[in-house]
């Protein structure tokens, strides 16, 4: 494969962010190390070029099981295909570690708790749809409305 030979991309339209692959490199070296410039951007070079190795070689095992997504699986067996067997174990564990990460956070909780009907569910669901609509036509967020008080529900009433 050539340097940055990707489908329908030139070289400047894939990167990583240089500013968190600058505070990575950082937080790797002792305090008293400074990085060159230039040697960050050839690093970061690096680090695209190995993201493609790996992504080419993982497709290509998808590919030889006649899937069409490309599993966790097929990443760590390209990366022993692509000599890189030291590192699977390590590579396994972080990806253990960043699906337990994700459990935790919002995105990760469907409803976190929250119990509502599926009417309750619909009608949040075209309230956040409509503050969506008006925030991207008019920058203007629609004002909340009141919730209603449900302390006199019919099931807390004490009939008299």
């Amino acid at each position: 494969m050539e340097p940055m030979d990707i489908v329908g991309k030139s070289k400047e339209d894939v990167s990583l962010p240089k500013a968190t692959m600058f505070k990575i490199i950082k937080e790797m070296l002792p305090p008293d190390v400074r990085v060159a410039r230039d040697t960050q951007d050839l690093l970061v070079e690096c680090c695209v070029e190995f993201i493609n190795l790996v992504s080419s070689e993982a497709n290509d095992v998808c590919n030889r099981e006649d899937k069409r997504t490309i599993a966790p699986e097929h990443v760590l067996k390209a990366l022993e295909v692509l000599g890189f067997g030291e590192y699977i174990e390590e590579v396994a564990a972080a990806y253990e570690q960043h699906k337990l990460e994700t459990l935790d956070s919002p995105k990760g909780v469907r409803f976190s708790g929250i119990e509502m009907t599926e009417e309750e569910a619909a009608a949040e669901q075209q309230r956040m749809f409509a503050e969506a609509r008006a925030r991207m036509n008019n920058g203007v967020a629609p004002q909340k409305e009141p919730e209603p008080d449900r302390s006199f529900d019919s099931q807390n009433v004490d009939h008299v």
